[in-house]
């Protein structure tokens, strides 16, 4: 496939992912009483933090895999194994234990536990065929999905309680995932099979789950704690403001998660450098022209969207925007690392995530719910040179460890 095909479908593929839980929650939403709803809501959190937890564990080490095909065929395999049966094991002991506890939203957890193997796989499956080259067969197993799931909830009834909708939502993914599982096996059947190295000390995928929990769990904390101890009004107009930015956070999850193995049919190191600065120059530019559409939208429309929160919203835009451009520098360079040593990508997430917090809760201080924004943007700021800057020293330091190679090489030829 060609490298423009090849971004066209993962970009769509993320997009149809996205696109999908977003209007699962909408028809939820209809089906539901409030009550339910809250329920359901409760119980897709969960599932939201175990699908970011098995993508970082599984997916993310995955698609950094290059090598024969025989190698990457037979990780890709043992990704899937190793998510289905981890999942399985997990789900089981979920649904154990919410047997034993009263009320609907154990019921619905219970549930969440028995389709568990059946979404994490799907989902795993994505990063199997983006890591061989294949994301258009991602896109076609996304869409299936896509349309088995809103078919499956349009038949249900008003007021389907909770544990109903769970179920149903997630064996409407059992489709997608044996086609997948079918398209799988024919390029990767006889490949070996190894799940005891995605348990070893030194996998990747432990590194990652700790960037993964860092990196969201303080921002949502944070905004969260200032909401309860300080103005109620900075998690609406936050959330508000970040919500309308939705597109753009498709893009950078595809750039992180399925940009390494476009990024790797470029010959060397420098070219793939170059690409991604090129990249986070696009996205950047793109987050810049985003906000500035949203801040040209007339008034009727942006209540129309985000209703009563619009006017407190549309307040932050300019420092929304400013933060995602920058967070666009900073997702390529973190992608970048990734590519040349992944294992120096935890230190720079622990820090600036912490960092992030103070210059949030600082903003706050000085400036109200604007300050918050703009600490937030320059949390993100401080983020992106960070990660060139090492990217940078990363270059340098691997020059000079060529240089005296080449220089034996000339001398052994003369």
């Amino acid at each position: 496939m060609k490298a423009r095909t090849a971004i066209v479908c993962s970009v769509a593929d993320q997009g149809v992912a996205a696109l999908t839980n977003i209007l699962v929650l909408v028809a939820a939403a209809r089906l539901s009483t409030v009550a339910d709803f809250a329920r359901f809501s409760a119980v897709y959190l969960v599932f939201t933090v175990l699908l970011g937890v098995s993508g970082a564990y599984t997916g993310q080490p995955l698609v950094l895999r290059r090598g024969e095909s025989d190698e990457v065929g037979g990780a890709c395999r043992s990704a899937v194994a190793f998510t289905l049966l981890t999942a399985a094991a997990l789900g089981a002991l979920l649904a154990t234990v919410c047997l034993t506890l009263p009320g609907a939203t154990a019921h619905a957890l219970m549930m969440l536990g028995l389709v568990l193997p059946v979404v994490l796989g799907q989902d795993t499956m994505r990063y199997a065929f983006s890591t061989l080259h294949l994301p258009h067969l991602a896109l076609a197993g996304d869409v299936l999905r896509l349309v088995c799931v809103l078919g499956a909830l349009a038949v249900q009834p008003y007021g389907a309680a909770a544990a109903r909708l769970v179920s149903v939502w997630g064996l409407s993914a059992l489709p997608a995932l044996l086609l997948s599982a079918a398209l799988l096996h024919r390029r990767a059947a006889g490949t070996p099979l190894r799940l005891k190295v995605l348990l070893r000390r030194g996998h990747l995928g432990r590194r990652f789950v700790v960037e993964f929990g860092v990196g969201n769990a303080t921002s949502q904390l944070s905004v969260l704690g200032l909401g309860m101890v300080g103005n109620p009004l900075v998690v609406g107009a936050l959330r508000g403001a970040t919500t309308v930015f939705g597109p753009l956070n498709v893009l950078f999850t595809s750039a992180t998660g399925f940009g390494p193995p476009l990024l790797g049919r470029l010959a060397s190191e420098r070219r793939r450098v170059r690409a991604t600065a090129t990249l986070a120059a696009v996205l950047a530019v793109t987050a810049a022209a985003w906000a500035t559409a949203l801040a040209l939208l007339p008034d009727k429309i942006g209540r129309h969207l985000l209703g009563d929160t619009w006017p407190t919203a549309a307040a932050l835009l300019p420092a929304t925007g400013s933060q995602y451009a920058a967070m666009a520098v900073g997702t390529c360079g973190l992608l970048a690392l990734r590519m040349l040593d992944p294992r120096t990508t935890l230190s720079i997430q622990v820090v600036f995530s912490l960092a992030a917090v103070a210059f949030l809760t600082g903003g706050y201080v000085l400036g109200g719910v604007p300050g918050a924004a703009w600490g937030l943007c320059l949390g993100s700021v401080c983020k992106a040179v960070a990660t060139w800057t090492r990217v940078a020293r990363l270059r340098r330091r691997t020059a000079v460890e060529q240089a005296p190679v080449s220089a034996s090489a000339v001398r052994s030829s003369s």
